[in-house]
């Protein structure tokens, strides 16, 4: 029997330094990233006040993560952004990513926000969750990065 998929936010969670750990065994630099700002308490400092980690998990295992914040890699008045998206190897290909996408939307309608933005370099993963592309921005680094938009349907 398998079990539950559930989304629980990392900073309302018991278990904290569990899904820290769990979140640093990623093979992606921006996991990396996440980890550090999270384990150094630089996270809101970064992100914004009302920042969200939002984790995928079925059990003790974590299967995707992304963040719900104010401020992403891009200088830019756009807000809010959905970063750090990232799903483990074994759980790629079945979108459960959509699951993450839901909790976002449903945050985004609670504040009335009609659209969310997305930072990244990839082609053709977001557009399967309904995202359109914007257009191009440098990020914090000076790359180009790719952004694309998600439009919220109201409540």
């Amino acid at each position: 029997m398998e079990l539950e998929m559930n989304v629980i936010s990392f900073y309302e969670s018991d278990r904290q330094p569990y899904w820290l750990g769990e979140i640093k065994k990623s093979d992606w630099r921006g996991g990396a990233i996440l980890y550090k700002l999270l384990s150094e308490g630089a996270f809101f400092d970064a992100c914004g006040a009302g920042a969200r980690v939002l984790l995928l998990t079925q059990g003790d295992r974590l299967v995707s993560f992304c963040t719900y914040v104010e401020k992403d890699d891009i200088p830019s008045d756009l807000k809010p952004w959905m970063g750090f998206v990232y799903t483990f190897p074994p759980y790629r290909g079945h979108r459960y990513m959509q699951l993450l996408f839901d909790e976002v939307a449903r945050l985004a309608q609670q504040e009335q926000v009609s659209s969310v933005y997305i930072s990244t370099g990839q082609i053709g993963l977001y557009e399967k969750y309904g995202c359109k592309f914007l257009t191009k921005m440098a990020n914090q680094n000076g790359d180009l990065a790719r952004i694309y938009v998600k439009e919220i349907p109201s409540a």
